[in-house]
């Protein structure tokens, strides 16, 4: 039976977990995701969830143990952030090669000297190219339905990839929302139980994540990249079965605002899509045709999806909330990697870092650079805005 709760991101993760049925949970804390473990040891503890937790000793161990879980048949849930993402690296590239669906919620914060426990996407981008598939979430509701998502994504017989679900530290995590609940049964109906592709059987021995020669290595490489394409049917198929199951839509790899006559566009991420979804309004009441495209997933990519859906434009801005120290962001960088040879003017815009505010204003700065681009002004390829003095 669906219910209403008030919850933060964190608990909407945790409680979409549960519907989920995992059966070993693994984890070492780390702020600001602790709460999404913390509130599934109650229910584990309550009898509300059927599984095993098993408090590791590091971040790396955690992850060690959902591989060897995973590996034997069964789901498997883990959550994490910033440095002990990091600390998880080495064992991180095992799952997409051996083709085990593991769930990772990734709260997301700064990374390094420096760092903070407040958002910025350094931390996750760091592992765009492992092998994990990589969304993320705008609102408490869509953290709790991509839950349920991803382990149908990541399960499905053309996929078998594990799935990163990265949300933002603090304003997503720490704040409560208005979300609907599914039913148990429903959520049972919508994603049956796991069946592995293969798993360790002492009956059936086989070995896995053993060295490979050159004569194999390159070729398991092109296979995990071809399972990464396939991937992208499967993300729209899933959202399309879970808007005639649950009533809600999130648009797959990309969804879009106000698109309809836009002559510039800016891509989003995260919390930032809510604000900039407000900037766009206003914007538009003033006659000025600007869009918005949000970006939900990183990994696969959707390089044609974004190539559709700035058809028309006349200049397209990209948001960062991360850097790659050498003068563009990583999404910017994909973005205009799927976009050469179109002809569209495309700048960089980074702002939010170390959870810097981002305010309407914040995005209508970023809407008037694209306008001035699209005029033919000279503009920077790439800006930061909200410094603090000249810079």
């Amino acid at each position: 039976m669906r219910s209403v709760k008030a919850l933060t991101g964190n608990a909407a993760a945790a409680y979409g977990v549960k519907l989920c049925r995992p059966e070993v949970i693994p984890n070492y804390p780390i702020t600001p995701q602790t709460i999404i473990i913390e509130t599934i040891a109650d229910f584990i503890n309550d009898g509300e969830l059927d599984a095993d937790f098993i408090p590791a000793d590091s971040e790396h161990s955690a992850m060690s143990i959902a591989i060897g879980a995973e590996a034997t048949g069964v789901r498997t849930f883990t959550a994490t952030a910033s440095h002990g993402l990091a600390l998880m690296h080495e064992m991180l590239y095992v799952p997409p090669q051996v083709r085990l669906p593991i769930l990772l919620v990734n709260v997301n914060r700064s990374l390094g000297a420096g760092s903070g426990i407040w958002v910025e996407y350094n931390d996750s981008m760091a592992e765009r190219d492992s092998g994990w598939m990589q969304a993320y979430a705008e609102d408490s509701q869509e953290v709790l339905d991509m839950v349920i998502q991803a382990y149908r994504i990541a399960e499905d017989p053309r996929v078998v990839l594990p799935f990163m679900l990265c949300l933002d530290g603090f304003i997503l995590s720490h704040t409560v929302e208005r979300v609907e609940v599914p039913g148990q049964e429903e959520v049972d109906v919508f994603l049956p139980k796991f069946r592995p592709l293969n798993r360790l059987d002492p009956d059936n021995p086989m070995s896995m994540n053993i060295a490979v020669s050159p004569a194999h290595s390159m070729e398991m490489r092109y296979q995990l990249d071809r399972q990464m394409e396939a991937a992208r049917k499967v993300v729209a198929e899933v959202d399309e079965d879970f808007a005639k199951a649950f009533g809600r839509r999130y648009g797959g790899l990309i969804d879009t605002y106000r698109m309809e006559g836009a002559e510039t566009a800016l891509i989003t991420m995260g919390t930032a899509t809510s604000t900039a979804r407000v900037a766009v309004d206003e914007l538009r009441s003033e006659g000025r045709k600007v869009g918005l495209i949000k970006l939900r997933f990183m990994r696969p990519f959707p390089h044609q999806e974004i190539a559709e859906a700035v058809k028309g434009l006349k200049a397209l801005g990209v948001f960062d909330r991360s850097i790659s120290v050498n003068r563009f962001g990583p999404v910017f960088s994909e973005v205009r990697n799927s976009l050469y040879g179109s002809g569209i003017p495309i700048t960089d815009h980074i702002a939010g870092i170390g959870g810097r505010d981002l305010k309407v204003a914040t995005f209508k700065e970023m809407f008037k650079v694209l306008e001035d681009s699209a005029s033919g002004k000279r503009v920077r390829d790439c800006t930061w805005h909200g410094l603090r003095g000249e810079m």
